[in-house]
């Protein structure tokens, strides 16, 4: 089946000199896929904005509405990150959609992707650590409102827990929500999620894979899922300024084939997203996300 991805020129947004958040990997990873025609330019798609309806199927209504007319609270801007801007908004409701669409996608062909989201530290009724809405929980709810799906397995390796889909998602029986993450690292109140999987600072390949091993099979098993929701972070990488873990490239790419391929053995469709890579060189974090991609290819 083809290879279906979603990216945006309005997933890079200016922001002030000498931040931290890396956007050009969006620019970047685009160019990336197409340079190497990993998918023809008619399979990547430019995601419109989500529709306020489905947002509010995660949020408050009071936050998408500060969200959307820059009313936020100036305390609360600083907690997401990101400076507010006309842009910021599209931003962010574009990347939900992004999510929404290769969700369905997913269903319909296996696998698909986009190269934005797995914005988790979202939470209902606020945002953080450079996460707005969370796109992960708007596209699994979307799908359940339209009947598409009951249970889902969502799969977050990126480096830090994800505090928010585990808040959108508690008490929801029908959602199985397993992270592996770095135990000291941010952020530092966790919120329980069905499985939580913590690692000591300075985890190699070794030990991750060991671990991954260990735990996705029953994690597959237990969910009983129509949809895998795969949060495949760069932030593991020894290069991450942020990530604290000593993954190579080859374990990185060693684990996306691990959640693919336990994916397929059960016949179960994989939506993707990227997540957190704060490189310290920022091509080294595009290159994370292209061997993703590349892998994605060769399961379609």
């Amino acid at each position: 089946m083809p290879l279906h991805l979603w990216s945006s020129a309005a997933y890079a947004i200016p922001l002030p000199d000498g931040h931290r958040f890396p956007m050009p990997k969006y620019a970047l990873l685009r160019d990336g896929v197409l340079a190497e025609g990993l998918v023809p330019p008619g399979r990547l798609h430019d995601p419109g904005r989500a529709a306020v309806e489905d947002l509010l199927l995660v949020h408050t209504p009071e936050y998408v509405r500060q969200v959307t007319d820059g009313t936020l609270p100036a305390a609360e801007q600083r907690r997401i990150g990101l400076p507010w801007s006309e842009r910021f908004v599209e931003r962010a409701y574009r990347v939900v959609r992004g999510t929404c669409e290769a969700a369905e996608a997913a269903l319909q062909h296996g696998v698909a992707m986009n190269l934005a989201g797995g914005t988790h530290h979202a939470f209902p009724h606020r945002g953080e650590g450079f996460c707005t809405f969370n796109d992960v929980a708007v596209a699994v709810r979307r799908l359940r409102r339209a009947g598409h799906v009951r249970r889902v397995a969502v799969v977050d390796l990126d480096v830090h827990q994800g505090n928010g889909t585990h808040a959108c998602f508690a008490g929801d029986a029908d959602t199985y929500t397993f992270s592996m993450h770095g135990a000291r690292n941010f952020p530092f109140h966790k919120v329980p999620g069905t499985l939580d999987v913590e690692l000591d600072d300075g985890a190699g390949d070794d030990v991750y894979l060991a671990l991954l091993a260990e735990h996705l099979p029953r994690v597959l098993h237990a969910a009983r899922a129509d949809l895998v929701v795969y949060l495949a972070g760069a932030d593991p990488h020894e290069g991450d300024r942020l990530g604290r873990l000593k993954l190579t490239f080859d374990g990185l790419r060693r684990r996306d084939w691990m959640v693919l391929e336990s994916c397929r053995e059960v016949g179960l469709p994989v939506c993707v997203t990227i997540a957190g890579g704060y490189g310290r060189d920022v091509r080294d974090t595009v290159a994370v996300h292209l061997n993703t991609v590349r892998l994605l290819a060769q399961f379609a």
